[in-house]
């Protein structure tokens, strides 16, 4: 069983930059494929970013491209999200996850594993 915990959400102003952190344990984290995702208040949970433990990847929703960089430390078994030039549209709480299938995955029924979530507010 994979334990995900999050870190690094808070409140921020729109143009400023976070770093998420997501640190695992209790399984093989170096063979599973890592992804971010979010839920803004009333909406449904959205794909962010995935790396898988491969070469394949990074993938990246519209919404972050250019903007948010997924990374990975198979060493520390940590996952990071560096988001730059934030937007008040990206408020929301945010969640790591992991998934036993190989591949970029972009789709929540994909993964197995989920973090509980970090607030990220970014105000106008």
């Amino acid at each position: 069983q994979v334990q995900l915990v999050e870190s690094g959400g808070g409140l921020v102003q729109a143009g400023a930059s976070l770093r998420l952190s997501c640190a695992a344990s209790g399984g093989t984290f170096s063979t599973l494929t890592v992804g971010w995702f979010r839920q803004a208040p009333g909406k449904e949970r959205e794909f962010v970013a995935t790396k898988s433990w491969s070469s394949a990847g990074p993938y990246y929703a519209d919404s972050a491209k250019g903007r948010f960089t997924i990374s990975r430390d198979n060493a520390k078994n940590t996952v990071y999200l560096q988001m730059n030039s934030l937007k008040p549209e990206d408020t929301a709480v945010y969640y790591c996850a992991a998934s036993q299938y190989s591949g970029l995955r972009r789709g929540t029924y994909e993964y197995n594993y989920w973090g509980q979530g970090t607030q990220v507010t970014v105000s106008s």
